[in-house]
């Protein structure tokens, strides 16, 4: 099971006028086929808030199941393009985006994070690590990935993202998902 994560909070430009967040996901995996990538199922949308250290509008979030020949690298460099597509650039750590796609989990590859991850890591692209390092601790990937994938496991810990969700609040407590909100449609 190849697993993305997808978000937006800032509207795109496209050739049609000016896409919200939600529209912005949904045309990026319209055009994910002419990428060699077929999504096959996705969450619900979610409104989340940012988890950036400075203020910025919350996202739209959620986790799609794909199929692809692609190599994770490949992949990878495929997402990249299609948020370029969308009029992402990369000037600050964890800043507000018009899409932001990545790779959770690659048929359960572990490819360990290589660099500075975080603040430390600059604005570029971070090399590719796989399960995605962030997932136990970001409660608007578990929220979507349990809905749409409730029977995948982390490859590294074995636990389902139920599981890691109710770790997280424990943790966090309530404040961990409390402003999680699905969408409508």
């Amino acid at each position: 099971m190849i697993l993305i994560g997808m978000g937006a909070n800032l509207p795109a430009l496209q050739a049609g006028g000016e896409l919200s967040p939600k529209a912005t996901l949904e045309a990026a995996l319209a055009i994910m086929p002419a990428f060699g990538i077929a999504p096959r199922r996705r969450s619900s949308w979610y409104r989340t808030p940012a988890m950036a250290p400075h203020e910025q509008p919350p996202y739209v979030n959620a986790v799609a199941i794909i199929e692809t020949a692609l190599s994770p690298s490949a992949l990878l460099a495929a997402l990249h393009r299609i948020e370029v597509l969308f009029g992402r650039v990369r000037r600050q750590r964890w800043g507000a985006r018009t899409l932001d796609l990545d790779i959770l989990d690659y048929d359960g590859l572990v490819i360990p994070p290589a660099g500075p991850r975080g603040v430390e890591a600059g604005t570029g692209p971070l090399p590719l690590a796989l399960p995605h390092p962030g997932i136990a601790e970001r409660g608007f990937v578990l929220v979507p990935l349990a809905e749409v994938a409730p029977a995948w496991r982390h490859p590294v810990s074995g636990e389902g993202a139920a599981r890691l969700l109710e770790r997280l609040c424990r943790a966090q407590g309530p404040a961990a998902t409390a402003e999680i909100l699905r969408l409508e449609g």
